[in-house]
């Protein structure tokens, strides 16, 4: 059986002591909202893994997990540098003018004087703001890489429906 629409929440990044925790890299805000989200989805060789969280804690070193069934720090090691994926279905709703990063990703950059910069390729977090990654593509002004705060000072509007973002933002920068 495959999840329904994929969607990447976080990573497995590694092995936590010797009774199956694992350790997670949560892309949610705040980071313990991955594990309210239920099945989890891990992609591998054969196909797809469906697994659930049984327990979970914040610790210095981050969000550990346990997960349903795997008592065993080999058999946990498996799952270790695999994304997290839910099915989109499982996403509380947004109010209106938020987004996911996965909806903002593969839209195309538009400035407010009509130049496309290229498509979101990702989104960085930095701390103060969250940063649109955008790649230059066949119909942009160039190839250049540009990195844009995702602020109101700079993102003017997202439209999903016409898959485009509108900047105010030097197209020489």
């Amino acid at each position: 059986m495959d999840p329904i629409d994929p969607v990447i929440v976080g990573r497995i990044t590694t092995v936590h002591g010797v009774k199956g925790w694992v350790k997670v890299h949560a892309f949610t805000d705040p980071v313990e909202n991955i594990t309210g989200y239920s099945p989890w989805w891990l992609k591998s060789a054969e196909g797809w893994l469906q697994l659930e969280v049984d327990q979970h804690r914040m610790s210095s070193k981050g969000l550990m997990v346990h997960l349903k069934g795997v008592d065993d720090r080999d058999v946990a090691r498996q799952y270790c540098q695999r994304d997290i994926a839910v099915e989109k279905a499982c996403l509380p709703a947004l109010t209106e003018g938020e987004y996911y990063w996965h909806q903002l990703e593969g839209l195309a950059v538009v400035t407010k004087q009509g130049v496309r910069l290229g498509t979101v390729s990702s989104l960085m977090e930095t701390g103060a703001n969250d940063v649109l990654v955008v790649n230059g593509d066949a119909q942009s002004l160039d190839r250049q890489e540009r990195l844009i705060p995702y602020v109101e000072q700079f993102v003017l509007g997202v439209d999903l429906d016409a898959a485009k973002i509108e900047v105010d933002w030097d197209p020489d920068f």
